[in-house]
């Protein structure tokens, strides 16, 4: 289980004012590219789950992830997670041809997860849905590893940060904290950044 503190900033400026308070934390950022997949009858989405390719920093390394029955409350995420390392070059071919994919379920829990628990057989095979772009700061700031999110749709881009954590109320008190001693204007995050890809339309 990933649990994590979602809170949505409400502008680019927001953003910067935060990456700029950061600063002196900051680690390292990643570009990522996600790419999400689902049956022909969503057979995935159906039973709210996502099966995810993940590209770092132009193919150097990729996660196939299938996240499953997400819950988020009051800023809160929680999700049901299982990921596992993914050869890029691969994961360009199953991108381009989503059919590959299910092809690995001998060497992919979560390949023989996507065809035994959700009937995804390689008759029918995988449809790409597409996906979006992620720009990832990293920070570790009081003893919690904050990722300062710029996600680029192509309907607009949305601004977040987040904290996984196992004691997400504590988290949440200090970034609140962090955020309001700034005078930087958040949100809760509502939804996940897939649901957004699919409603293809940014939160209000």
């Amino acid at each position: 289980m990933e649990v994590e503190v979602k809170l949505r900033l409400l502008s680019s400026a927001a953003h910067e004012h935060l990456s700029t308070v950061l600063s002196p934390h900051h680690r390292q950022t990643h570009l990522q590219e996600n790419i999400f997949f689902d049956g022909p009858n969503s057979e995935l989405s159906s039973n709210l789950a996502a099966l995810r390719l993940r590209f770092y920093d132009l193919d150097c390394r990729c996660i196939l992830s299938l996240k499953s029955k997400p819950k988020i409350y009051a800023g809160i995420s929680r999700i049901e997670e299982q990921e596992e390392p993914f050869d890029p070059i691969i994961a360009r071919q199953c991108a381009a041809e989503p059919w590959r994919l299910l092809r690995f379920d001998s060497s992919s829990d979560i390949i023989r997860r996507v065809k035994e628990e959700f009937e995804v057989t390689e008759d029918e095979g995988l449809v790409c849905l597409g996906g979006f772009r992620n720009v990832r700061s990293v920070y570790e700031w009081n003893g919690l590893k904050l990722e300062l999110d710029e996600t680029q749709y192509d309907f607009g881009t949305c601004y977040e940060i987040e904290c996984e954590t196992p004691e997400p109320e504590i988290a949440k008190n200090l970034l609140e904290g962090l955020l309001k001693s700034n005078g930087i204007e958040y949100k809760y995050s509502e939804v996940s950044k897939f649901a957004i890809f699919r409603a293809r339309k940014l939160p209000l």
